[in-house]
């Protein structure tokens, strides 16, 4: 994992040792032809987006990794189809990644991109909307001919109809300029054009002065097997820088300085969400001394977790790719029985499938991290799209009196931390855990500063090693249901231990013997003993974020809103109002210190990306009155529409 970070000295370097053919401010690459002018700007929104086969996803990509080794603050937001593959220059097909960049603290992928990069027609109306007047719009012209552009309804060119005159248009044609740049590589027309995205990605290299090495051995490697493709794409990729440096329609570059104030000293790389819960888990695992078990069935915005871990068998990781949900969860049930960390993954959907295996772990009362990558539903619902609508099924999703831990993660790379915290939970109290990601957190990346090993929680665990209880006569015996006076937790036995044979499945068990019980009383005091063990588990206080100690309007979210929500009570902050801010990491059970802190505040508004489920819950516990704002558009909250919202509450 190491292998893979950039140390912080690289980071603060001046940026004219980045890379050899990088600008500085008031300087060209030597052997330029007329100084071009370089102005600073403090951040950047860019958003590229075209055909799902033009490569969307990979230049967006590279461009966030040249701009982490750079130096940078930074946030993105994929947004691609949930079709494979859906048909080519359709609305349906558009895919899209933005990044976000600055040179100071950020937070969000940004609201509205400064520059859109359109491959075709289609990219330009599917997001044009979302462009501020005034703004670069780059277009692939290439792709705007008759049958393309009626295609999404075009009657007549808006590259000549007058309809961009309020944007900065740079007419580019891309694919042109690629074909022309590859010809002496022999490739065919349309081997070709799958290059103009590099050619793409080298003008905006260029347009905003990111290093170009990293790129370059990046493609060489990807296409290790077939070199003159490799070459080919490296030299789309210089033409495209090229091109920005001569041509006259680009008379301007941007330079955004790292932003080295925004991170406290330490070795920084950048990780989307899903990896960062993959090192997570990896590190519980060897915090707790226990091999890590991962019984899964690939389904999105999941499937990147069992696709990484299944790389580090050095590390003691075992992964199952199940032949379905119900499957993937008992095997990963069967190695919690065990004696390892077991993990299993899902989105949704199958939560859904896996929810009797779950009941199963409360009555079992054994270690399992249920990992819920939500997304937007119901039933397969939105595939590739985020939501936050599974709070209640994590909540109460169950037969019975089940009771489950429900952690969830604010930011990517917080996904580290929370899958550590789920563990500590599991394993101390010996009950299943729901991890509760998003897609947004999943896909989105951002820089994450990687931990000493010295900082990581000791997560060991004892077994049972022999017999824990006297019987009258003196005999001594083991009892698997005999609790841990502080954390109600019974001991974890592993099977084949002399001595501690004893009974398990799903049916009521006898207090203490773990024997099979149909005694009425037995079963309650079953049940509020399982729900007194979740009720206890120790949680951190809830923070609150109130600098002025004054305002009487408190914005409290959980989960992937954190981002969206403190950039909105920062602009609020900003036009000089008082407005509290905390956030929920755990949602079962609530912070000791929950009631108290919203009786403090006069109005009290959750944002959410559901219809309420968090704000119902509240309601339940505390018997107060919440101001819901809810969105369920499968795309995170915009800063500036949740700003208005805080506005308008400490105004009523």
């Amino acid at each position: 994992m190491t292998s893979q970070v950039s140390s912080p000295a690289e980071q603060a370097e001046p940026a004219e040792q980045q890379s050899e053919s990088q600008y500085v401010s008031g300087q060209r690459k030597p052997g330029g032809p007329g100084d071009k002018e370089v102005r600073r700007l403090d951040r950047v929104i860019i958003r590229f987006a075209g055909d799902s086969g033009d490569g969307m996803q990979l230049t967006g990509d590279r461009f966030t990794s040249e701009t982490a080794s750079f130096g940078n603050d930074l946030s993105t937001l994929p947004n691609f189809p949930a079709e494979i593959r859906a048909p080519a220059g359709t609305l349906p097909g558009v895919s899209s990644f933005q990044l976000h960049f600055a040179d100071h603290d950020i937070l969000t992928p940004g609201d509205a991109p400064n520059v859109l990069v359109a491959m075709n027609p289609a990219a330009l109306k599917a997001n044009l909307a979302d462009v501020p007047r005034g703004s670069e719009i780059i277009v692939n012209t290439d792709e705007f001919t008759k049958r393309p552009m009626a295609k999404v309804g075009y009657e007549t060119s808006p590259l000549e109809d007058g309809s961009l005159e309020a944007y900065n248009v740079h007419p580019v044609p891309l694919t042109t300029l690629t074909i022309e740049a590859l010809k002496e590589f022999g490739l065919s027309r349309k081997e070709a054009e799958r290059s103009k995205n590099m050619f793409a990605l080298g003008l905006l290299s260029w347009m905003y002065h990111r290093p170009t090495e990293g790129t370059e051995s990046f493609l060489r490697k990807k296409f290790a097997k077939k070199p003159q493709i490799a070459e080919a794409n490296v030299a789309a990729y210089r033409a495209g820088w090229n091109f920005g440096e001569t041509t006259e329609d680009f008379a301007v570059s941007y330079e955004v300085a790292p932003a080295t104030s925004a991170f406290p000293a330490g070795t920084y790389r950048n990780i989307s969400g899903n990896l960062a819960l993959a090192y997570g888990l990896i590190a519980a695992s060897r915090q707790a001394d226990l091999p890590l078990y991962l019984g899964s069935y690939p389904i999105t915005p999941a499937s990147d977790i069992l696709h990484e871990l299944s790389r580090h068998k050095n590390f003691g990781v075992r992964t199952f790719q199940a032949e379905d949900e119900i499957a993937g969860i008992g095997a990963a049930l069967g190695a919690a029985f065990g004696g390892s960390l077991a993990v299993t993954t899902t989105s949704g959907p199958g939560v859904a499938l896996k929810s009797e295996t779950i009941g199963l772990a409360v009555s079992l009362e054994l270690p399992l991290l249920v990992v819920d990558i939500q997304r937007g539903g119901p039933s397969t619902g939105l595939p590739t799209k985020t939501e936050q609508a599974d709070l209640l099924q994590a909540m109460y999703g169950r037969n019975g009196e089940a009771p489950v831990p429900i952690v969830a993660p604010k930011t990517p790379a917080d996904c580290f931390d929370a899958a550590l915290d789920a563990a500590r939970i599991a394993l101390a109290y010996r009950t299943p855990v729901f991890l509760l990601s998003d897609g947004y957190l999943a896909n989105g990346s951002e820089p994450w500063r990687v931990p000493d090993v010295g900082e990581l929680p000791d997560l060991r665990v004892r077994f049972a090693h022999g017999p824990n209880h006297e019987l009258a006569d003196g005999t001594e015996v083991f009892w698997p249901y005999k609790r841990d006076p502080e954390t109600l937790a019974r001991p974890w036995a592993v099977p084949g231990t002399p001595g501690l044979e004893h009974r398990i499945g799903g049916i009521e068990k006898q207090d203490g013997t773990g024997n099979i019980s149909y005694d009425p009383a037995n079963h309650d005091f079953m049940v509020r003993t399982r729900q007194a063990k979740i009720d206890g588990v120790v949680v951190a206080d809830l923070d609150v974020d109130d600098p002025t100690g004054d305002a009487d309007t408190l914005v409290l979210g959980w989960g992937s809103t954190y981002g969206p929500i403190t950039a909105a009570v920062r602009r609020v902050r900003g036009e000089g109002h008082a407005i509290a801010q905390a956030h929920l990491r755990h949602l079962n059970p609530f912070p000791a210190n929950l009631g108290e802190v919203l009786k403090r505040y006069d109005k009290v508004v959750v944002p959410e990306m559901n219809l309420g489920q968090l704000a119902t819950l509240l309601r339940a516990r505390f018997l107060i009155e919440t101001r819901s704002f809810t969105q369920v558009s499968g795309m995170p909250f915009k800063a500036e529409q949740l700003a208005d919202v805080f506005k308008e509450a400490i105004n009523d």
